[in-house]
């Protein structure tokens, strides 16, 4: 994975930083995308900096800002002049019950968690070429198995699957896109201990999953599933099971 550029959004917390961590670790130069997490994405590229000189590089973006994609996409080109990988990691994550949804509400859901997928994708698209890269989209077991009074989140995340397919159509032997869809990696802020027992008595094995389960699936898409495009990968134990 040496010499090859990857471009992760949200990649400075949480299952991002991880994924950045672990590709950083196995030779990959690293972009990182942010938007308000400033503190944590500079001591992250500090941090990797530190291991191997000139191998990390921050982009600042409000991913709900049409104007900001190409600078995101040209800023990750020009780091190595060169771009492999992209990884639509950021989500948008919030409750949006029936009768209280807002059009704002509608507007940061989807612009995060799908219309910056899509048009990243469309501006990477040459540069992915040149090189036979691929995409990764990070989507949820919600996308199937839609969260009560979150409809509008599991709407955009199922969304960003048919986008997953849609792309790896239209990129065709060009570029492999595929997605990661998670169950209990890492839960949700500020949720309760009950919530959490809940959900792993509807988990098959019975436990969280962890970040290595995560990030041995993104190597695996990168470099090991070269006859694999318009997938999604189901890393959640077993939830899906469920009813």
């Amino acid at each position: 994975m040496t010499s090859r550029t990857v471009l992760i959004t949200g990649g400075a917390h949480r299952i991002g930083a991880a994924i950045t961590r672990d590709l950083h670790e196995h030779g990959m130069d690293v972009v990182i995308h942010y938007h308000q997490s400033l503190a944590e994405a500079e001591k992250l590229a500090e941090d990797l900096n530190g291991k191997r000189s000139d191998s990390a590089y921050l982009v600042h973006g409000d991913l709900l800002d049409f104007e900001n994609y190409s600078e995101i996409i040209d800023q990750a080109y020009g780091f190595k002049n060169r771009l492999d990988v992209l990884i639509n990691n950021a989500s948008s994550f919030f409750p949006t019950p029936l009768g209280q949804i807002s059009l704002q509400q509608w507007q940061n859901l989807i612009g995060v968690n799908m219309q910056a997928p899509l048009f990243l994708a469309q501006l990477a698209a040459d540069h992915l070429t040149a090189n036979k890269g691929c995409i990764i989209n990070l989507t949820d077991i919600h996308a199937i198995r839609p969260m009560k009074d979150f409809p509008v989140y599991s709407s955009a995340k199922a969304g960003l699957e048919m986008l997953t397919r849609a792309l790896a159509r239209e990129l065709g032997s060009d570029i492999r896109v595929n997605g990661l869809s998670l169950g209990a990696v890492l839960w949700p802020e500020n949720m309760n201990q009950e919530k959490k027992d809940d959900i792993l008595k509807q988990t098959t094995l019975k436990r969280r999953g962890e970040l290595i389960d995560v990030t041995n699936a993104i190597r695996f898409l990168i470099n090991d599933a070269d006859y694999m495009t318009g997938q999604i990968l189901t890393i959640d134990g077993g939830r899906t099971l469920y009813s």
